[in-house]
């Protein structure tokens, strides 16, 4: 990648579809449409081009303006990278592929994806933090609403067994590969909610929205092991009492808040 690029800025004041062919049939570059301007990018000089821009505008006695200015190329690959951070909640760090792990942490590799979960939003880290304290080695998770996989995949690094379901199927897929990226490995992995299996689990966690944490309540409440955990998040403070209305047979163990952010934890 040079130093430096080009870009021409071009606005008619009038026959703009006709300096928009011209400038089409006088380059290959991509044109971009802003508001009445047409912008013209290139790492090769553009005089040319503008030159014959003010010609033509000349001989059409059409008013034209253009700008041609030299502009420094920047790697945005790198740039975007370096704007993404790692995070650390409680002895989990997570971090993009692109960054040094942290030996003394447990390290969870999430690139940046559609999928939701990197670690950064509260209800992400309240789990985290829920998790830490509650899951044991040899335990049963399922993770139910996955998003990006990475409460599971935090799960299975203090050595659960772990299934995964989301009614996104992209979810699902990223999930997966963040499993392979991580060298960690899920049991099942499911399109679809909970009432799709019949299997019961030391652990249950649904990091999903209020709403539909009460929708499936029943459904959730199913899949626990006598003795087991509940770990509800996704639920804004306002929305909490819809929530524990649902869940209100169980025995709630622990509230975890950051800002607006709840997370539930119960055993039967």
């Amino acid at each position: 990648m040079l130093e430096f690029y080009y870009e021409l800025r071009v606005k008619p004041k009038i026959q703009y579809d006709i300096f928009l062919d011209l400038i089409t049939s006088l380059t290959n570059e991509a044109i971009e449409e802003d508001d009445g301007i047409l912008i013209l990018r290139s790492e090769d000089d553009l005089s040319d081009i503008e030159f014959g821009i003010k010609t033509f505008a000349k001989q059409l006695n059409a008013e034209c303006e253009t700008k041609l200015q030299q502009l420094k190329n920047e790697d945005w690959v790198n740039k975007y990278k370096q704007s993404i951070d790692a995070v650390q909640v409680g002895v989990f760090y997570i971090l993009p592929t692109w960054k040094e792990p942290k030996e003394e942490l447990v390290n969870i590799f999430i690139d940046p994806s559609l999928s939701f979960g990197s670690g950064h939003h509260e209800t992400t880290s309240n789990c985290l933090i829920a998790l830490d304290k509650y899951v044991q080695s040899g335990q049963t998770l399922v993770d139910v609403g996955c998003g990006s996989g990475i409460l599971a995949i935090a799960a299975s690094k203090l050595g659960a067994q772990v299934d995964i379901c989301d009614t996104d199927e992209n979810a699902i897929k990223d999930a997966k590969e963040n499993f392979n990226i991580n060298e960690t490995f899920y049991d099942e992995a499911w399109v679809g909610s909970i009432s799709k299996t019949t299997k019961k689990y030391d652990i249950v966690v649904a990091n999903i929205v209020a709403d539909i944490l009460a929708m499936i309540a029943s459904d959730l409440k199913k899949c626990m092991k006598e003795n087991g955990i509940l770990i509800l998040s996704g639920i804004l403070d306002k929305h909490l009492s819809k929530v524990e209305n649902k869940y209100k047979d169980l025995k709630q163990i622990e509230v975890i808040q950051k800002n607006e952010w709840v997370t539930l934890v119960y055993t039967i």
